[in-house]
Order: structure tokens, then C-alpha cells, then sequence
């Protein structure tokens, strides 16, 4: 008998506007990049609120098909909590996807991997504070000005 794959419940939609990216430049490790978050909304059965305009995403560009982020940020909820997030997350597509990417063009959602397992902290006490003692997935897509994440916690 197998063993079950875990459930996994809807929690939001994360809709992250983002800025021009800064070109930090070539490492050992791969090409670095920073792109500023700027705000944006967040929209679920349950969470709901606004994601403030601090933070960014911190990329690493390890080929010239796979990009590691980890995007760094706080959401305020529509009642006023504050959660901050610590988001880790692959993209990953053709050579010529990437680059369009890279260069700020649409690309088909469809012809990217875009994975990624958001880390919430809430206040101890809060209302969103179970969050903490979950793991988190998601699926994204990258948008000219705009990173959209689907989050679902594992049941």
C-alpha cells in the first residue's frame, strides 16, 4: 500500500507589486539581484489584508534557467495584525522564458516552474499565530510588475 500524499487547504492570494530590479551583479554563486517590493493585497477566505511596501525579493540567479528567490516582507491583515513572511522559492523555465522574464516581458504561466514555501510569523497570541507551527507551499507567476502566489498550508 502506498502512503497517502498530505492535503493541502486554500489559504490566499498573495498579489505582490514589485519594482526595478537592482543588479547587484555576478558572484561565485550566480547573478545577484534585488527587486524592491512595493506593496500589494492579499486575498483569501479567511486572511486578507495588504502587503506594506517594505521588503524585497533577494535573487540569485544560478543558470540561465534556474533562479533561487527568497522574498522578505510584511503583511497587514484587514484587522490590523502584522505578519511577517520569509518566502523561499525556485523558478525555473527555458533559456529564452528566463530572459524574458529578466527583461520585464509576459511570459505563459504555463511554460515556467514556479514553486515556493512561504515561512509566517504572527504575534504570539494573535489570531494568525497557528500559522507559525505550519508548512506552508505554493505555486506563483511572474508578472511584469507583479508576483501573484497561491498559498496553501499542508494539512
Amino acid at each position: 500500500m502506498s502512503p497517502a500524499a498530505p492535503a493541502v487547504s486554500y489559504l490566499a492570494t498573495v498579489s505582490v507589486e514589485v519594482g526595478k530590479p537592482i543588479e547587484v551583479g555576478q558572484t561565485a554563486a550566480g547573478l545577484r539581484r534585488i527587486i524592491p517590493i512595493l506593496g500589494g493585497k492579499v486575498d483569501g477566505p479567511a486572511l486578507r489584508g495588504t502587503v506594506l511596501p517594505a521588503g524585497a525579493d533577494f535573487q540569485l540567479l544560478r543558470t540561465s534557467t534556474l533562479t533561487e528567490l527568497e522574498a522578505k516582507y510584511a503583511i497587514e491583515t484587514d484587522k490590523g495584525e502584522r505578519l511577517y513572511v520569509n518566502n523561499f522559492g525556485l523558478r525555473s523555465g527555458s533559456e529564452e522564458d528566463i530572459a524574458a522574464l529578466l527583461r520585464g516581458e509576459p511570459v505563459d504561466p504555463e511554460r515556467i516552474y514556479f514553486r515556493c514555501t512561504p515561512k509566517i510569523e504572527a504575534p504570539d497570541g494573535g489570531s494568525w499565530a497557528w500559522l507559525t507551527s505550519r508548512i506552508l507551499i505554493g505555486t506563483g507567476v511572474r508578472l511584469p510588475n507583479e508576483v501573484r502566489l497561491e498559498i496553501f498550508t499542508v494539512d
